[in-house]
């Protein structure tokens, strides 16, 4: 097995061009006849992926530019930024893994990998997460920036806290499970006309809205928290979330909402 890393590090001659803050790297796969596998995690900063036809994965990440008040002192000196960006690729096996090391600034970085890729995205602050065009399962989560993920085929697991959760799918792996979820912001998915699913719809503070017939097939269930005590005693939890089936069932699709609404969308409405 062959593992390979690149490191994108600050040397001297990056000093002579410090307004740039830009590093770039391009990764080769140990196998590109195969699928491939993404993971990135940005602590703060922005995470930009699209498909493309190519058999390599090209990163690009650029530092954000401080204003001048950010780098002036009051005795008329200035602060001298180191402008690289840390960025960092491993592969293994056809498993690319991406980070960015700078802990005082955002880094934003731009991603072209092969169609059929899977992803892995994170992001934790001060970012959006955006992908385009790929063919495999997405993970996505981003925490005070918004999701958005177009031209997908395959699953998604997506979540973001304060901000909206937007998908469109061009097609859905008829296999697999799927979940939606966002905290102070709306979630907005559009399907494929021919979706089969059970879903699972959850919303305080907020209202579902569907151009699918959804068929209710249950109740909220109640379910017993901790089992019964020493003294007898059992606590009855009643499920908020509703249950349905979309053109007669299928995997299950959760969508659950804290102040916000749920969209679900058919393509072509």
């Amino acid at each position: 097995m062959t593992k390979t890393m690149w490191v994108c590090a600050f040397t001297v001659a990056a000093m002579t061009l410090p307004a740039r803050g830009q590093d770039k790297l391009t990764v080769p796969l140990s196998d590109p006849s195969r699928p491939a596998t993404l993971q990135a995690s940005l602590l703060t900063g922005s995470i930009h992926v699209k498909g493309y036809s190519g058999k390599e994965i090209i990163v690009e990440a650029k530092s954000r530019q401080e204003r001048a008040s950010d780098t002036a002192r009051k005795d008329g000196m200035r602060r001298i930024t180191i402008n690289s960006t840390g960025l960092e690729a491993e592969e293994d096996n056809n498993v690319v893994r991406i980070g960015a090391s700078s802990m005082h600034r955002a880094i934003d970085i731009e991603i072209q990998v092969p169609m059929r890729t899977s992803l892995k995205l994170k992001s934790t602050n001060d970012g959006e997460i955006t992908v385009e065009g790929v063919q495999g399962d997405v993970e996505v989560s981003n925490i005070n920036g918004p999701v958005t993920l177009t031209g997908i085929s395959g699953s998604v697991v997506a979540h973001s806290l304060n901000e909206k959760v937007k998908v469109v799918f061009n097609q859905v792996d008829p296999q697999k499970q799927m979940s939606f979820s966002s905290l102070n912001g709306d979630i907005d998915v559009t399907f494929p006309a021919s979706l089969k699913a059970n879903v699972k719809l959850k919303t305080q503070r907020g209202e579902v809205y569907s151009d699918f017939d959804v068929a209710m097939t249950a109740a909220p269930k109640a379910t017993t928290e901790g089992g019964r005590t020493e003294k007898g005693k059992y606590r009855v939890k009643l499920d908020q979330s509703m249950y349905g089936t979309i053109n007669g069932g299928g995997p299950e699709i959760q969508f659950s909402n804290f102040n916000g609404s749920i969209y679900i969308r058919k393509a072509g409405k």
